[in-house]
């Protein structure tokens, strides 16, 4: 009776000391908004495209279905990771040589009358993304003739856009086009430039000389866009999606001489540094999952900022940018690719949740039960 006590008061010690809260429980927050869910994607480490949470699109268009003198074909082998050569290092050549990232192509040349042009184009696995802060590190490519683009789609008549048409380039032009595909964007046969919801953005850089951080908050009734952390423009209006979606990430060209251009004449690269989502789930076991860890939004901790991007990711400083999903105990009950130098799993999925703390103690009981009985 003695060692079952103390293993009942062992037992009550460690499920408490295990299940201490965790910092972040209730979400992150931006700027003052509460986000409950995170994805999180550091390509400069990354070596396996299969655990990172993102799928590189395969597909297909005809040149009458593209809007332009030729189709695309978007394969998997436009898409490539080049990792950083050390796990240390934030910035440099990747082990292939060139920027290290994910790197999404455009092949140069022609290929000829009503072609294809072979592309590249990845897309998250969660479609339950709903209001949040998007965020990514790009290079875009300098060779005319592509349209490089961050977005989040759920279907023609509900997408943000962040696109970069790479023939606008030069000495003393370098636009973003920011964009709110709607009905209305449609009607106007896919020409969102025929809507209040599409604006010319001048960049104080050149987007294809270095990394910068393009990003899109999207709230109920209106998307906030930025470039390094400045805000460049607000929409609002019926433009504004309502549906959860995805992200997605894509280079490509139909030769249309009113958008992208092209084809490039030599192949184009665009290189992903990273990406970080801070959003609310339309999922409702993603909801049930954040009301059983939320018990005290205003404990200590709860709740985590998202810090702010306050100069270009490049460079060994600027590059190493935040990542909740690399520290310790900010992540729990959310599933995060393992595929980053910083997790326990490398390769793999995984899912933190107190439920794995409540399974230690249990086993750790039964070893203090079994030992009393042995002595």
């Amino acid at each position: 009776m003695t060692g079952i006590l103390r293993a009942a008061s062992l037992l009550s010690a460690l499920f408490f000391a295990s299940t201490a809260r965790a910092d972040c429980e209730c979400g992150y927050t931006v700027n003052g908004t509460l986000y409950t869910d995170l994805t999180e994607s550091d390509f400069l480490h990354m070596k396996n495209i299969n655990e990172s949470g993102w799928v590189p699109q395969t597909y297909t268009i005809k040149p009458e279905d593209a809007r332009g003198p030729f189709g695309k074909d978007a394969s998997p082998k436009q898409i490539a990771l080049n990792p950083l050569k050390s796990r240390y290092d934030w910035a440099g050549n990747g082990i292939k040589g060139g920027d290290a990232g994910a790197q999404i192509f455009v092949r140069g040349g022609d290929p000829g009358k009503g072609g294809l042009i072979p592309m590249g184009e990845m897309s998250t696995n969660r479609t339950d993304m709903l209001y949040g802060s998007y965020r990514a590190g790009v290079k875009l490519t300098g060779t005319p003739g592509t349209c490089g683009a961050f977005f989040w789609y759920f279907n023609d008549t509900q997408e943000i856009d962040m696109e970069f048409l790479s023939a606008q380039f030069n000495a003393t032009s370098h636009p973003v086009n920011l964009v709110l595909q709607s009905e209305a964007s449609v009607a106007a046969g896919f020409n969102a430039g025929k809507t209040d919801a599409f604006q010319v953005h001048q960049l104080p850089f050149d987007p294809s000389d270095a990394f910068h951080e393009y990003r899109f908050d999207w709230f109920q009734d209106h998307v906030d866009f930025y470039a390094d952390g400045v805000l460049l423009k607000t929409m609002s209006g019926d433009g504004v999606p309502s549906d959860p979606g995805h992200l997605t990430l894509s280079q490509w060209s139909n030769g249309d001489p009113t958008w992208s251009g092209g084809p490039p004449e030599t192949d184009a690269v665009m290189t992903v540094n990273y990406v970080k989502g801070y959003f609310n789930s339309s999922d409702t076991q993603r909801q049930g999952d954040w009301r059983k860890r939320c018990k005290n939004i205003n404990a200590p901790n709860a709740t985590c900022e998202v810090p702010e991007i306050t100069a270009p990711p490049q460079g060994n400083v600027s590059a190493k940018t935040f990542f909740f999903s690399q520290q310790h105990n900010m992540t729990v009950n959310q599933t995060i690719p393992g595929d980053n130098p910083n997790t326990s799993k490398s390769g793999a999925w995984s899912i933190r949740s107190s439920s794995q703390a409540l399974s230690t103690t249990l086993l750790l009981f039964s070893f203090v039960l079994f030992m009393d009985w042995w002595s």
